[in-house]
């Protein structure tokens, strides 16, 4: 195989510690001239949903690469690891969820393998620290053109783990749908797809009493007001203008905001 130039990376690992730093060196003692692009290393700990949907929602948007993923509170129990092929890329991680969104995003899983080939590993795996023993030198080797086959024995994709699916339900002049995630800036993202949003007017209510418009920027609204619109990954989110609408809907990932006509 030709391999693939780029692997993206994410995970919960944050950048205070050696984590992230250990992982690339794997990644650099396997296959030096891959580039790594760090896609986030602030995903809340443990938070598998949270790193789900970062992932699926960038990784389209990346040149075709081995998405190398951790967020892995299972790490050193039977859980798998696994490696997931789509028709635009690879993706390396946990059996616990984590890629199962982006691998949709890439195009769907035509196969899947356990990870379990020990001539990829150096040495002793640890078994609190897959990221830099297991999966980061798997994602090298991907990289520089092993065939997935290789990686171990195929596995059914019906038996992987998957997240739960979001609630979203859509009524005549109303979306009721989960919140998925919450961004620096304090904007709410919802599960529900940014069409929702063509059934309802320009004046809507948010949990039955907080005033809102739909617009499709911020300076739609005046600052401190309420904006609902169709943010950049094609999802209805909630923002306010130069404000936070976490805090003004005092909501968090997988609360469940409703949005109705006024």
């Amino acid at each position: 195989m030709a391999g693939y130039g780029w692997i993206s990376f994410t995970t919960d690992y944050g950048t205070f510690d050696g984590f992230v730093a250990a992982c690339h060196g794997s990644i650099a003692r396997v296959a030096p001239d891959i580039k790594v692009i760090d896609v986030t290393h602030h995903v809340p700990p443990a938070d598998v949903a949270r790193g789900a949907a970062v992932l699926a929602q960038t990784a389209p948007h990346l040149p075709a690469s081995v998405h190398l993923a951790v967020v892995d509170p299972g790490v050193g129990t039977a859980r798998r690891g696994i490696v997931l092929t789509t028709p635009n890329g690879l993706l390396v991680g946990p059996d616990n969820g984590l890629l199962i969104w982006a691998a949709e995003a890439l195009g769907g899983i035509t196969a899947a393998h356990e990870l379990d080939n020990k001539d990829w590993t150096f040495g002793d795996v640890s078994r609190t620290f897959h990221g830099r023993d297991l999966f980061a030198p798997a994602a090298a080797h991907l990289a520089a053109g092993a065939a997935p086959e290789q990686a171990g024995p195929a596995i059914d994709p019906a038996s992987l783990t998957r997240l739960p699916d979001p609630h979203v339900t859509i009524g005549d002049g109303w979306i009721e749908a989960e919140v998925l995630t919450v961004d620096r800036f304090g904007n709410v993202q919802l599960a529900a797809d940014g069409s929702a949003l063509s059934g309802l007017g320009s004046e809507l209510l948010v949990n039955g009493g907080v005033r809102a418009r739909r617009g499709t920027t911020f300076a739609d609204v005046n600052v401190g007001e309420l904006l609902v619109f169709a943010d950049s990954a094609d999802r209805v989110a909630i923002a306010v203008n130069n404000g936070r609408a976490v805090v003004l809907l005092s909501v968090v990932p997988g609360d469940t905001v409703r949005i109705t006509a006024r």
